[in-house]
């Protein structure tokens, strides 16, 4: 027993250190494995076209000097494709052919490509071209991978005070029901619902199709004179509510009646109370008498604004803020995955 006691402590150290061994290597592994989530170095987001061909600066460090996102660097210098984490095509500009995809070029195994798009699936075109290639979306839509609204309301800061609101409802002239259209088509639901409902009421138009042409400085206040705004979309899609309700009808401080997604939709996204959904009306007529009446009854009237008391509107309108928030998403992001049928997703 005594001659074997120095191979039987061998034997324990031996195996004390394979299972030392065998627990770094795990953890190596696991390091490995979640590198994507836990990168501490600078992401790169490559852009590989400014979407609509409006470029913004990019000087500077962008994201964390104006939004507050540090270790996200914004690039649109294509020739850094070999080095970015992340390649951000908008779908627009491949759609019409004045961009394409850098299937020349080769592409590193941990590179994500995301596709991203504001528009609604009627003007997607073919996407089956695509199928494979993409990685992530960005979009309007709540199930894309980095949801992107258009606007979105965001609780207020108190002081104590339930009521610290300091928000007041615009003075209202003698304006009942206003519109800014500027692509208007016949064909579309919203021209047709529009040209019913002013057989009942007056309706202030707005916009290039009316040539009454309001700028950003000017549409606020007029609208906000308003009582109620037309926030028609121009297509009817899943999530698919924008700026012509956030900044049209919120920030201008006019109730919108809202014709887009269903009520189920907008009440997942905007505050319940806050609009007037055609879909409750049986006729474009019903719709008009309760306008008029809901108008001279102020206290029903202000009960849509009460929402205000709790929350901001906080609109997304510069393409630089949205890539920014590829970075803020990135350690969430699932690093496998790949859209093969991307039109599948993007038709729903």
């Amino acid at each position: 027993m005594t001659a074997s006691k120095p191979m039987y402590l061998s034997a324990i150290m031996l195996l004390s250190i394979s299972s030392y061994v065998l627990h770094q290597w795990l953890l190596l592994l696991a390091q490995i494995g979640t590198a994507h989530q836990h990168n501490p170095r600078n992401l790169t987001i490559l852009l590989w076209h400014w979407p609509f061909g409006r470029p913004y600066s990019l000087e500077g460090d962008v994201c964390s000097n104006e939004y507050g996102i540090p270790g996200c660097l914004l690039s649109d210098n294509t020739s850094l494709f070999s080095q970015a984490d992340v390649v951000v095509f908008h779908h627009h500009e491949l759609r019409t052919g004045r961009s394409s995809l850098p299937l020349h070029l080769p592409r590193s195994v941990s590179q994500r490509w995301l596709w991203l798009s504001l528009e609604p699936p009627v003007h997607n075109g073919n996407l089956t071209k695509y199928n494979g290639l993409f990685n992530w979306t960005m979009s309007y839509r709540g199930d894309a991978d980095i949801f992107m609204p258009y606007g979105k309301t965001v609780p207020v800061p108190h002081n104590g005070n339930s009521n610290s609101s300091s928000y007041v409802i615009p003075k209202k002239g003698t304006c009942l029901a206003s519109w800014v259209v500027s692509n208007y088509r016949s064909d579309q639901a919203r021209s047709k619902f529009y040209q019913s409902l002013r057989k009942y009421i007056p309706i202030e138009v707005y916009g290039r199709w009316s040539k009454r042409p309001l700028t950003d400085q000017s549409l606020i206040p007029i609208i906000g004179h308003c009582n109620f705004y037309l926030a028609f979309e121009n297509s009817v899609a899943l999530d698919y509510i924008t700026e012509k309700l956030w900044r049209n009808a919120y920030q201008a401080g006019a109730v919108p009646v809202v014709l887009g997604p269903s009520q189920a939709n907008y009440e997942t996204l905007v505050p319940p109370g806050s609009f007037i959904h055609v879909s409750d009306f049986n006729s474009t007529k019903g719709l008009a008498i309760f306008l008029q009446q809901l108008a001279t009854d102020r206290g029903r009237y202000e009960g849509y604004f009460k929402w205000h008391q709790t929350h901001r509107i906080k609109m997304y309108t510069d393409w630089r803020e949205r890539l920014c928030n590829i970075c803020v998403n990135y350690q969430r992001l699932p690093a496998n995955k790949v859209y093969y049928d991307l039109e599948a997703w993007a038709s729903r």
